[in-house]
Formats: structure tokens, C-alpha cells, sequence
């Protein structure tokens, strides 16, 4: 049978990579919507152009079962994971339009096959009839420090400070905006993950998800 689960929670949750492992082990397909974000706003930031409706109406975001993003039939799959592309992310979600058009694909997705999908606002906007929703977050220096980590990782010159600056804005960018803002949908289980590790917040999920 078909099944269907919503992960949603703020900047640096853990979501997609809890999500990642949780669908590999159910044999479900992972759809990481905030990468299909992030493309868009890579797009944008290539073009040098405003961003409209006729710049991403022909736009083609394709994920394969290996985690790459595919953005117009090219692999970004890394360049979409700088801070100056986070940023842009947060920045074209806040219009109607892009959410239209990523919403409608995510949509399509979902009705190939069971599925995991995670983003800002799944359970409440995108996927509203979700099988299970989760509500995954952490504590702002946690989520600050593996953001840092995982940069740090990939040779990035990074800033904690900086960087959990960067967290905070984006909580607020995206809790705030007036379209579709990242809060808990009322049927979604809260899931903190400050104190836990990735294999215990993958089989708490699990659990539920059986």
C-alpha cells in the first residue's frame, strides 16, 4: 500500500538526512524539497535576472534515487549547498508563484509511489493528507553546530557565530512570511533531535512510521 510521510522543521533539523536514510530503509523515494528551493534560487542567482513567472515556468528540477538535483538537465547537486544559495532559498519562497510551481511538481511526485518528503511546510500545505507527520527540530546551537560541521567538513571557511546568525534569519524568514511559513501542522508528532543521535531519531521514525 501507498504511503505517504510529511518531515517538516527549520534550518539545519536534521531532515534531510534522517529522511534520506528513513526512505532507504522503508524502500520508499526521498523527495528533498528544500533542494528544489535551493535550485530555483541558484537559477536566479546564474541568470543575474528578477525573479518572475517567466523565469521558472519552463524551469526542470529533477531528483534521482542517488540524492543528485538535477536543475534545466545539469548536476547541482553541490552547488546549491553554499550559504549564499541558503540564503537564496529562503529569499524565492517567499513568493506565491514559485511555491505554485514547486508545490504542483512535489505534488506529482508524491503520487507515483509511496514516498518521504521533507521541507518547511509539507504537512500543512503540500501534502496536507499525509499518511505521518513529523515535526523534526533541534535547538539553535545545535542545528548551528552541524550546520558548521558539515561545512567545515567540505573545506568551507566557515564562522559559528555567523552561521547561527544565519539560522536565527532564517527562522524568522521563514516562520514569518505571509505564503505557506514553516509551522507544526496540528496532526504532526514534535520530534526533538537536539539531544539524540541520527540512528535513534531514524528509529524513532521508523516506529512511527510501522
Amino acid at each position: 500500500m501507498k504511503k505517504i510521510i510529511a518531515i517538516d522543521g527549520p534550518a539545519g533539523a536534521g531532515k534531510s538526512t534522517v529522511s534520506k536514510i528513513c526512505a532507504a530503509r522503508l524502500g520508499y523515494t526521498y523527495i528533498d524539497t528544500g533542494a528544489m528551493y535551493r535550485a530555483v534560487a541558484l537559477k536566479v542567482l546564474q541568470s543575474g535576472k528578477i525573479l518572475d513567472e517567466t523565469l521558472i515556468n519552463d524551469i526542470e528540477i529533477k531528483l534521482d534515487s542517488a540524492g543528485k538535483v538535477f536543475l534545466d538537465g545539469k548536476d547541482v547537486t553541490k552547488e546549491i549547498r553554499t550559504p549564499e544559495v541558503s540564503r537564496g532559498a529562503s529569499d524565492v519562497a517567499k513568493f506565491g508563484f514559485v511555491r505554485k510551481k514547486l508545490t504542483e511538481l512535489q505534488r506529482e511526485m508524491a503520487r507515483q509511489g509511496s514516498v518521504i518528503m521533507d521541507g518547511r511546510d509539507i504537512g500543512t500545505q503540500v501534502l496536507p493528507n499525509a499518511d505521518l507527520k513529523i515535526f523534526l527540530t533541534a535547538s539553535v546551537e545545535e542545528r548551528a553546530r552541524r550546520r558548521f560541521e558539515e561545512l567545515k567538513a567540505k573545506g568551507a571557511a566557515v564562522d559559528f557565530e555567523q552561521i547561527k546568525k544565519e539560522i536565527i534569519l532564517r527562522d524568522k524568514q521563514d516562520s514569518e512570511r505571509e505564503i505557506a511559513p514553516l509551522a507544526q501542522a496540528e496532526d504532526a508528532i514534535l520530534l526533538d533531535s537536539t539531544n539524540l543521535t541520527i540512528e535513534q531519531v531514524v528509529l524513532e521514525i521508523l516506529r512511527l512510521a510501522q
